[in-house]
């Protein structure tokens, strides 16, 4: 197990060591995470790396990942445990035939810890050879209300109560990841647990570095070109605007077709990688690909002299 990050270079070393490039702004927030034992908690648009920093952090810190991947309906029975229920059925069978008449006697061995099911919740609040867990809540605003107000208890004390069994608490806190893409706002009693974070879209240097590390394969004019072209789209009104996990997979993409540079036919060709609606697709291809192309050639052999 590694130790938690001393300070922010340290955190900035950590992630670089996991392939994360993160800006110093992003790297505190990282290290009062993990300082304060406080979860933390990351918002922003689809696709700009959020997920990415619980792997690299178990990655690193040689943690396990427990990974709880939100949906809407997600319940208790899904998130925390359940009981094995056709196995109590047949030892309740068995203890029948065994002539064993107590009810609290078969209660309590059907209620026990090996008839119990361990979600993603519970098993985080179990350290391991390594240490305690990192624990990643996925896209947490795509579950309901009530499940909100369950994790609470959760991020509060690091327990849950089972009815029969009595409060599990972690003997050592998880570190705790929870990442939103705010389609709807979480409430603030959750958030006021954490330690908040937008993370937006990287500059233009930030994103070449990512791409020289992700994709070093890639030609660096090819990657120049890629970067430019993605920054002026996020200026565009596009229904999804792409984000940095797109960049490396059309950039990718573009690699596999053996471009060196971008042109319009392998903008046109390739679009699906990067865009994903095809409203957004329609409105860049051809005649608009190409004009915003023009510019990012102006641009970079501008910045050369």
């Amino acid at each position: 197990m590694s130790a938690i990050p001393s300070d922010i270079e340290e955190t900035i070393a950590l992630l670089s060591r996991g392939h994360y490039i993160a800006d110093r702004s992003l790297a505190t927030a990282v290290f009062l995470g993990l300082r304060l034992r406080r979860p933390l908690f990351l918002e922003g648009e689809a696709g700009v790396g959020k997920t990415e920093i619980a792997k690299v952090l178990a990655t690193t810190l040689n943690r396990q990942l427990v990974r709880l991947q939100c949906y809407e309906g997600l319940d208790i029975a899904s998130a925390v445990y359940e009981w094995d229920y056709p196995r109590q059925m047949l030892e309740i069978r068995l203890s029948e035939a065994a002539h064993i008449q107590s009810k609290e006697q078969i209660s309590a061995d059907i209620f026990s810890e090996r008839f119990l099911i361990k979600r993603p919740l519970l098993q985080a609040l179990q350290s391991g050879p390594g240490g305690s867990p990192v624990l990643l809540i996925d896209e947490l605003d795509r579950t309901d209300e009530p499940f909100e107000a369950f994790l609470l208890e959760l991020l509060s004390d690091f327990q849950v109560t089972i009815p029969e069994l009595g409060v599990v608490k972690a003997s050592e806190p998880p570190l705790v990841v929870i990442t939103s893409n705010r389609t709807r706002e979480i409430h603030d009693a959750l958030k006021r647990r954490c330690f908040y974070y937008w993370v937006d879209y990287p500059d233009a240097a930030r994103e070449l570095e990512i791409l020289r590390v992700k994709l070093p394969e890639a030609g660096l004019d090819l990657s120049r070109q890629v970067v430019a072209f993605v920054q002026k789209l996020r200026g565009r009104d596009l229904f999804k605007l792409p984000g940095v996990a797109e960049t490396i997979d059309w950039t990718d993409a573009l690699v596999q077709l053996d471009q060196v540079a971008l042109t319009p036919e392998a903008i046109d060709n390739s679009l699906g990688a990067l865009l994903k609606y095809q409203d957004d697709i329609a409105r860049i291809r051809g005649s608009e690909a190409a004009r915003i192309l023009d510019e990012v050639r102006a641009e970079l052999a501008l910045a050369r002299h």
